[in-house]
């Protein structure tokens, strides 16, 4: 765990940078008036990429925010791989005034990159508390301090309907073959050949059976974890934890992860995997999805939104995407859909070098004010949402949808600025009245969005929701165990380190070989994965599960 560390490691650089006289002023110092609202502007920047630098009162959310508090901020988002970033950053003490950490929070911490925030939560966050309070313990590092903020402050609970995640496949695809019921990966292969075999061509271009975004390093893991969800486990991260005995084994290595790279293999041997799935970056990859030439992808919902939204734009419903339960074999229970959890080990935080810690955690406090979390999620009534008489929120007009739905719309209102990676509820919380959070677990809106090719598919697989195809999750009170912390520096963090990397040479090179030399290149792969000490890391991980179990976070 990162935790112990920290203390001492931020400690350390406090006191060099208070010795070499550069230290900011205290959060007291700097903010003498409680209510100041002149205006300012803060850096903040995420390792979550995707979108385009901007100044935050360039969107419609952004000024009102600016106008109630007088922050401004200039936004910059990841360009290229996180932990070069994060080893950039840390190696050169220039941080912005906050930082959103991804999956860069342990280097980030163990580095004393933010600053403790209990004394001016007390100060200055009556609705920080509010919000997070319930699950302050499950974040608090082993100094008693807070750090940062995560995403996953759920107040009460709601399903999100239209839930899709995981082996995606063109409608078309479907439609051709009069909507059969495929549950396993040889039957969604099988199927894609067919279609591949029938059209070779698509728009006068080569058809693609299968993409995934492997070429990105932080988008490693799309090419991981399928393996886990086709045998019935959810997204555990590099685990798969037993529900009776709660003891982690590691996905690498294992019988499912074989079965699942082999079937690749074949699958590019047939001539259906696209070989830029290891070369090209998130935009090609999006891009090509958009292109209706590929027939099938594994990705999570929100690694493809720009995609899904662009085609939904363009009004072709056959060109469109369906995320389908596949699992290993027909007696698996799909665990797709992840249960309740809390995730304490991504979130945003105040840097050492914040210029004024006050001024923040008072924008932080004020976004987390119910009208706020509104205006983040369902913006301006009557302009992006509309109210009935009995006070739902639901979308009145297509006009109002696209403003969600529509790439462009979405970014310049600011809906893709700060629906994520603020403080903030979690994404299945109500509001006080009932309505959902967000307006996608909202059953008004879910339906209203449905469009004609929507309707008819869920009709010809006999639910309501895109939701209902898969199965309900089974409760796991460790959830998700890819949240577990691990120590900068420790064996289980150097393990997994040295884990991922062997996959990232290995497993690209089994997929793109010959399948008659599989074999070989698995039992090299496997030599050379099981020098590595396993154990420390599958126990520390089994500790941890059994801990949250028990209610220590």
């Amino acid at each position: 765990m990162f935790r112990k560390k920290t203390l001492i490691t931020g400690l350390a650089i406090l006191l060099a940078v208070n010795i070499a006289g550069c230290n900011k002023a205290s959060p007291e110092a700097t903010s003498p008036d409680s209510n100041d609202n002149s205006p300012v502007t803060f850096k903040y920047f995420t390792f979550g990429g995707g979108k385009k630098d901007i100044l935050a009162s360039d969107t419609t959310i952004g000024k009102k925010l600016q106008e109630q508090t007088g922050v401004d901020w200039k936004m910059e988002y990841l360009v290229g791989d996180s932990a070069t970033k994060a080893g950039v950053m840390i190696a050169s003490g220039d941080y912005p005034d906050i930082i959103d950490s991804s999956g860069e929070m342990a280097k980030l911490m163990d580095a004393g990159a933010f600053i403790p925030l209990d004394d001016l939560i007390e100060k200055y966050g009556p609705n920080i508390k509010r919000v997070y309070g319930p699950d302050m313990d499950k974040f608090r590092q082993e100094d008693g301090q807070i750090y940062f903020f995560p995403y996953t402050a759920n107040i009460g609970y709601v399903s999100e309907p239209n839930f899709q995640t995981g082996f995606y496949i063109q409608r078309a695809v479907l439609k051709e073959f009069n909507y059969p019921k495929i549950k396993t990966l040889d039957e969604y292969f099988d199927l894609i050949e067919q279609y591949k075999q029938k059209y070779p061509q698509i728009d006068g271009k080569e058809t693609i059976g299968f993409a995934t975004l492997a070429g990105e390093p932080s988008s490693f893991f799309t090419l991981q974890n399928p393996a886990m969800h086709l045998a019935g486990y959810p997204n555990d991260g590099s685990v798969m934890v037993d529900m009776e005995s709660h003891e982690a084994k590691l996905v690498a290595g294992s019988d499912y992860q074989k079965q699942w790279i082999q079937k690749l293999s074949e699958v590019n041997a047939q001539g259906m995997f696209d070989p830029e799935s290891f070369t090209m970056n998130r935009d090609q990859y999006l891009a090509k999805l958009t292109s209706g030439r590929v027939l099938g992808y594994f990705s999570y919902s929100w690694q493809v939104g720009d995609a899904t939204s662009n085609l939904k734009k363009a009004g072709n419903d056959d060109k469109r995407y369906v995320a389908l339960p596949i699992v290993f074999d027909n007696n698996v229970k799909d665990q797709y859909i992840d249960p309740p959890g809390f995730v304490n080990n991504y979130g945003i935080g105040i840097t050492v070098n914040a210029e004024d810690p006050v001024r923040i955690i008072k924008y932080f406090d004020n976004l987390l004010k119910e009208e706020n979390q509104i205006l983040v999620q369902w913006g301006i009534q009557d302009e992006t949402y509309s109210v009935n008489d009995e006070g739902r929120f639901y979308f009145e007009n297509d006009e109002q949808r696209r403003y969600h739905e529509d790439p462009e719309l979405s970014q310049k209102f600011g809906f893709d600025y700060f629906n994520y990676s603020w403080p903030r509820y979690g994404n299945n919380s109500l509001l006080e009245d009932g309505n959902a959070y967000g307006p996608g677990n909202q059953p008004e809106v879910a339906t209203f969005s449905y469009t004609d090719g929507d309707k008819l598919l869920l009709e010809k697989y006999g639910v309501e929701t895109f939701a209902e195809l898969f199965s309900t999750p089974d409760e796991r009170p460790w959830s998700p165990a890819w949240s577990i912390a691990l120590e900068q520096g420790s064996p289980e963090q150097i393990f997994i380190t040295k884990a991922d990397d062997l996959q990232k040479k290995y497993l690209p090179k089994m997929i793109m070989e010959s399948p008659t030399s599989f074999e070989n290149t698995w039992n090299e792969y496997m030599g050379q994965m099981n020098q590595l000490n396993k154990k420390t890391y599958e126990d520390t991980i089994t500790q941890a599960v059994k801990d949250r179990v028990a209610g220590k976070w």
